[in-house]
């Protein structure tokens, strides 16, 4: 059986990411894939992909008529609607789906016509186990860092865009269009500004601003905490929609009113020398992350991690050997982040080397990821790899 990749997402994520090096790691167990993309999505084209051939769909209603002759296993980065599903498994298709986000507040009912679950952490497929999903891949596949990306030629790091303008709505709508056209003009005018470390503990976000991240709750419950540490800043990298930026700016007022205290870079394209800027990242809060890439990233490029102390961050942090974790703020009224800072500050905590403990990043290295990838593959009934391997 042939087996085809499916990802209609737009815009470059985590589940792109993830697509990227499934990708690779197929190609190197020699198992041909096909690859099913929106006709305006832009990130797979900018990244090599060893696939066979490439489909457009607009929706995953239209792989019903893509040219698909014999039963393929369709291996999605996304549960599909289970109609469309059981449409497919009617003409033989075996149906696998990568869940890339947990159960956390979300119905089970889109997994259940699976015929395999792939999770990416424990934490995630401990809910797909406890929703009663037996289809679920036993190991976690975990992740790779994606650090091969386009270095500033240099070497410095510029305020880049801090919003990604959803076109389903009208203010954004006309954002998307007057960005293009004020941008230039203004940098003309005024040229972005250049990060450049300040004294004192630089703590950082690298992430997408999204939702799932939860930084409006999180900077609600640390804020306050941050202003008492005149010698902590926070740089946060990365763009959001209009209301998460918006409402992550509303929480980092306790410490707003103090002149760059907090400043935000937006979108970034060379994240290994943003990791070399900071002194810690910072994630958002555990229970909507599947897995957190750029806690990954991070501890790759030396830089430790502070976090809740909770799935899947417990997972992917190694406490007091690659980053730091404390108590959810919310749960102690950030009493536990208010003494980890202070312990930082005045140097009762070691600055950790990450890449000290190779045992831990081992877990998340392309060539392990690339083996329980080849595990899982052999677990598909009917999918056969290639004589030859395919071209990279």
């Amino acid at each position: 059986m042939r087996l085809i990749q499916v990802n209609l997402q737009l815009s470059f994520g985590g589940g792109e990411v993830y697509t990227l090096f499934l990708s690779k790691a197929l190609a190197a167990a020699d198992i041909p894939f096909d690859l099913v993309v929106h006709p305006q999505a832009q990130w797979w084209r900018t990244h090599d992909i060893p696939a066979q051939q490439i489909h457009l769909a607009t929706t995953a209603e239209d792989l019903l008529g893509l040219p698909l002759n014999e039963p393929c296993w369709l291996l999605f980065h996304g549960p599909a609607h289970p109609t469309l599903n059981a449409a497919l498994k009617a003409r033989g298709h075996k149906l696998a789906c990568f869940v890339h986000l947990p159960l956390y507040q979300r119905s089970a009912e889109s997994f259940r016509n699976y015929d395999r679950l792939f999770a990416v952490s424990s934490y995630v497929l401990q809910g797909l186990i406890e929703a009663g999903l037996t289809q679920a891949w036993p190991p976690p596949l975990y992740g790779v860092a994606h650090l091969a990306r386009p270095a500033e030629p240099d070497g410095k790091i510029r305020r880049g865009n801090i919003y990604d303008w959803d076109v389903r709505k009208v203010r954004d709508r006309l954002g998307k269009w007057l960005t293009p056209i004020v941008t230039p003009l203004a940098n003309a005018i005024s040229p972005p500004p250049t990060f450049s470390k300040r004294s004192g503990i630089t703590i950082g976000v690298v992430s997408r601003i999204t939702p799932i991240k939860q930084f409006p709750t999180l900077f609600a419950s640390i804020a306050p905490v941050l202003r008492e540490f005149a010698n902590i800043n926070l740089e946060i990298f990365g763009s959001g929609g209009y209301a998460s930026v918006r409402d992550t700016r509303a929480a980092l007022a306790p410490i707003a009113d103090t002149p760059n205290r907090v400043r935000f870079w937006g979108q970034q394209t060379d994240v290994r020398l943003v990791y070399q800027q900071l002194d810690y990242l910072l994630t958002g809060l555990p229970e909507k992350e599947a897995l957190g890439l750029n806690v990954i990233e991070a501890q790759l490029c030396g830089t430790p991690v502070l976090a809740p102390n909770a799935p899947p961050f417990s997972e992917t942090v190694h406490h007091a050997h690659t980053g730091y974790l404390f108590e959810d703020p919310r749960k102690d009224g950030a009493h536990g982040f208010r003494s980890l800072l202070q312990n930082l500050s005045n140097g009762n905590y070691a600055h950790l080397n990450t890449l000290n403990d190779q045992a831990h990043l081992a877990k998340f290295s392309e060539s392990q990821f690339n083996a329980r990838v080849l595990q899982a593959m052999d677990g598909l009934e009917g999918l056969q790899p290639a004589s030859t391997k395919v071209a990279t």
